[in-house]
């Protein structure tokens, strides 16, 4: 069986309390061979970590503060989540970045939160997996100002144009995608299929962003295999090269074993 990596799934929420086992048992089934999970603030941090020790090998954590978190006291909350990073073994720090969706106002300190966690992940030497929502542009100028610092890591469920695309890669950035391009107006149709492959990896967000046919559902690290079959077929390849290539981008991005 041909083995995919769900990079991106929150599985440890609470969405997935009644059911957590069967989900990881289905996701098995349809060869998910690992799922990476992001962190969202300090209240989720028990929860990533128990589903991380019961599951040590299978659900693999990341570390970091979401920016929709990023309060007043953002710099006390750091400081806290940095100090778990001598208790744990994290695979990156993330789910980090920008969001001008919810709230523009709280930017001057999203930028600051972000610009903080970068600077760490580099002194770690460890990956980073970037949010932005409505913010490519904005996070890409900040990418930038780490031009050779050896800075790493992804942008989760990208939604750019192919130029915000190549500019990601020059500053070191994988492309996650997930169940938008499997919607109708994802917007990613016209040029996915016209950049290298080794620039993707695939994910889902699960609980959220559910791919067609589950669209408006709870999204489950399985689903990930509709993704991968949609961009097969937009790039006119075989599902079993999508999931080759993308699985080994994955492992080289995360340093995980094969």
């Amino acid at each position: 069986m041909v083995k995919l990596i769900d990079t991106h799934c929150h599985i440890y929420l609470k969405q997935f309390d009644d059911d957590l086992h069967q989900v990881l048992e289905s996701a098995r089934k349809q060869g998910i061979a690992r799922i990476l999970m992001p962190n969202v603030d300090l209240e989720t941090a028990d929860r990533l970590h128990a589903v991380a020790a019961e599951w040590p090998d299978y659900c693999l954590p990341m570390m970091g503060l979401h920016p929709c978190d990023v309060n007043e006291d953002w710099e006390q909350e750091l400081e806290q989540i940095f100090e778990l990073f001598d208790k744990h073994n994290y695979i990156a720090v993330g789910e980090i970045g920008l969001d001008l969706y919810w709230d523009k106002t709280t930017l001057p300190r999203q930028l600051k939160a972000l610009r903080c966690q970068l600077d760490f992940a580099v002194k770690k030497k460890l990956p980073v997996a970037l949010h932005s929502r409505d913010s490519n542009s904005e996070i890409l100028e900040v990418l930038q100002e780490y031009a050779g610092s050896g800075l790493t890591g992804v942008m989760h469920c990208f939604t750019g144009n192919r130029e915000q695309a190549e500019l990601a890669h020059k500053c070191g950035m994988m492309l996650g995608i997930g169940g938008v391009l499997t919607f109708k107006n994802g917007g990613l149709d016209p040029w996915i299929h016209e950049i290298p492959l080794e620039w993707l990896i695939l994910e889902t967000d699960a609980p959220y962003l559910a791919p067609v046919p589950f669209r408006g559902k709870r999204n489950e690290p399985a689903y990930v295999w509709h993704v991968a079959k949609k961009l097969a077929e937009l790039r006119n390849v075989s599902f079993g090269e999508i999931a080759e290539v993308t699985t080994a981008n994955a492992i080289r991005l995360f340093h995980l074993s094969d």
